[in-house]
């Protein structure tokens, strides 16, 4: 008899287990993976696996993407939610609904930042002091599509009468943020922009001197690394147009309350979440270097 009533309760407790799994549901996070799939699921696995823990009855899953499937799993529904650069983000809202949840805390060298710039650098000797002196000169950059290489200053130096695209003499596409730097220190250009704190980085490393840099149209404030733009919102997560709100809700909750010290934080190299930023600032410089981020 004893025997009998374990056996069925056994069989409850397995049958309400299955149920449960049964109804769980996985949700797909994809992750623009600038520095390659392998590297995006080294950083952003642990990420899932906290939201899996702290999410009960629900499992995450990340999906590396390139920068063009991006687009096409946000525009087909293929994945739930999406975390990518803020300028992506804009386009994605504009085109297919996107709508950011959050906004990531950036760890950078210790320092939590919510925001990050663009800075202009030439050699410390160079003749060129302010934006409207690099009309004619050399440039480098990062890649066309690179908000923090190449976006944000192009805005900064329309506003200040000069077009990326007609008015320097040659424009060299380095594609990463060292080269660039290197670049100017070694005479290959006469000017480079580059996104905040990688002078620093470098420098900390023992790559590059400070010292033998100037950078053009410095900001003065607070903000812990040289800068020439004003600050823009850093990377917002952000759910596509059919993911059910309860599931969002629960999600943002488990994201803002992510300890600093945790796997998922120390993985992902920030501190943590807040609540989306406001991302208008984007599109207005996207707006100046003359991209309709709706088209």
């Amino acid at each position: 008899m004893r025997q009998t009533k374990f056996y069925v309760i056994a069989c409850l407790v397995i049958l309400l287990v299955s149920s449960t799994m049964l109804e769980a549901k996985t949700w797909t996070i994809g992750v623009l993976a600038k520095r390659g799939a392998k590297t995006a699921m080294q950083q952003w696995v642990p990420l899932s696996l906290y939201l899996t823990e702290q999410v009960p009855g629900e499992e995450f899953i990340i999906k590396a993407l390139s920068f063009e499937e991006v687009r096409t799993a946000t525009r087909d529904g293929s994945i739930d939610f999406i975390l990518t650069n803020s300028s992506y983000y804009v386009e994605l809202n504009k085109k297919f609904g996107a709508q950011a949840i959050v906004t990531m805390v950036n760890s950078k060298q210790g320092k939590g930042l919510k925001e990050f710039g663009g800075v202009l650098l030439v050699k410390a000797d160079s003749p060129i002091n302010t934006i409207a002196e690099a009309k004619g000169k050399r440039f480098a950059a990062v890649n066309p599509a690179s908000f923090g290489g190449y976006q944000m200053a192009c805005a900064l130096l329309m506003e200040n009468g000069i077009d990326c695209g007609k008015d320097f003499s040659n424009v060299m596409y380095m594609k990463t943020h060292d080269a660039v730097v290197m670049g100017v220190l070694n005479n290959m250009v006469d000017i480079g922009t580059v996104r905040t704190d990688t002078m620093e980085r470098m420098a900390n490393e023992g790559k590059i001197k400070m010292s033998d840099f100037k950078i053009v149209h410095p900001v003065k404030d607070d903000f812990p690394f040289v800068r020439s733009t004003i600050l823009y919102p850093e990377w917002p997560l952000a759910k596509t147009k059919a993911t059910p709100d309860d599931i969002v809700a629960k999600m943002k909750k488990a994201l803002m309350d992510m300890p600093e010290d945790s796997e998922a934080a120390k993985a992902g190299k920030i501190v943590g979440w807040i609540d989306a930023l406001d991302y208008t600032p984007v599109l207005k410089c996207l707006e100046t270097i003359g991209i309709d981020p709706s088209k």
